[in-house]
């Protein structure tokens, strides 16, 4: 009897360890096989503009390396709150991820009365993609028109013709926006604040005058600046841009000592994401961005290469929600 009992015993341990050798290795395998079909990398913000521009730059070199397409997948709206929220809510398989931003994830949470999403609790952040100054720019042609050529001649035109710019922006709490904000209570000028949807659509309003300036992300305004379409008055960081080494930092150009508003953008996915998929997604991204063809093209556009690990990059977003916060406060901008 007790043979029975014991035999029985140990087939039922053997049958319970079975299953379970067969749940892990399930579990591995399905962990493993990862991609087996497109991730989607979801830019809040339309075409055209950094966020963009850098999707686009590491989308083709993950394809490559996965075997899967990465799809760039356009969701603007609400200063990036639209996109982000959307992969903030989708199942994290590792399918969806974010292209954020410095708004996204560093200013909105000041900004906004009622954020949809909490940036800290809500995202696996994966790495940081570039860090880039903004830059400030005007129409060529309107710039020259209205006798503005730097800095100190647009703060004093702003100053004798009150009420009368206005500014463009990607979208309500962007870098964009919040550096235009300090640029005037630096400076005690009104500016109108014009928000769109991205920096594509932002750029073609300023180059066909309809808005009067921007304090754009300087990979996105590049081209145009090259073209001689846009004047690029100081860039926003607090040294110069090595892709712009002739223009000055709006600290030097507008006498505003301690002027620094710079950007950033990287990518996350949703919290409870697999660590593997995470781990693995940031190291080939920095892989990608070591690449020379890729790094020459992004710092040649002002950007500046990360691909730092997923616990720095989170480190990253606790001080910048830190830093924007008495920023935000101070330029009263509110979005309700």
């Amino acid at each position: 009897m007790r043979s029975g009992v014991a035999n029985f015993s140990r087939r039922w341990l053997a049958a319970v360890a079975g299953l379970a050798l067969v749940c892990i290795t399930g579990q591995v395998t399905a962990q493993t096989a990862w991609p087996s079909k497109p991730v989607r990398i979801v830019v809040p913000f339309a075409p055209g503009g950094t966020t963009d521009i850098l999707a686009r730059a590491v989308a083709p070199e993950l394809s490559k390396v996965f075997g899967q397409t990465f799809i760039v997948d356009n969701r603007g709206g609400a200063g990036g709150n639209l996109g982000a929220d959307l992969v903030a809510k989708a199942t994290p398989d590792g399918y969806t991820l974010l292209m954020g931003t410095v708004g996204t994830h560093g200013i909105n949470k000041s900004l906004y009365a009622r954020l949809p999403y909490d940036p800290q609790k809500d995202f696996a952040p994966i790495t940081l993609v570039a860090g880039v100054p903004n830059v400030m720019v005007m129409n060529t042609e309107k710039a020259k028109a209205m006798g503005i050529n730097n800095v100190m001649d647009f703060i004093q035109y702003a100053k004798t013709h009150p009420g009368q710019l206005n500014m463009a922006s990607s979208g309500n709490g962007t870098s964009i926006h919040l550096a235009g904000e300090l640029f005037k209570s630096k400076t005690g000028i009104f500016m109108t604040h014009i928000p769109y949807t991205g920096s594509g659509p932002a750029l073609m309003g300023l180059v066909s005058g309809t808005v009067d300036v921007m304090f754009d992300n300087l990979p996105s305004a590049m081209a145009l600046i090259k073209a001689g379409k846009l004047k690029a008055f100081a860039v926003t960081s607090s040294q110069r841009s090595a892709a712009l080494p002739d223009v000055p930092t709006i600290e030097e150009a507008g006498k505003l000592k301690g002027f620094e508003a710079t950007s950033w953008f990287g990518l996350l996915a949703p919290a409870g994401t697999p660590s593997d998929i995470v781990l693995r997604i940031q190291q080939e991204t920095a892989k990608a961005l070591s690449l020379p063809n890729i790094k020459e093209k992004l710092l040649a556009q002002g950007a500046i290469p990360s691909g730092n690990t997923p616990q720095e990059f989170a480190a990253l977003i606790d001080a910048e929600i830190k830093k924007w916060a008495p920023v935000v406060k101070a330029s009263g901008a509110r979005v309700d």
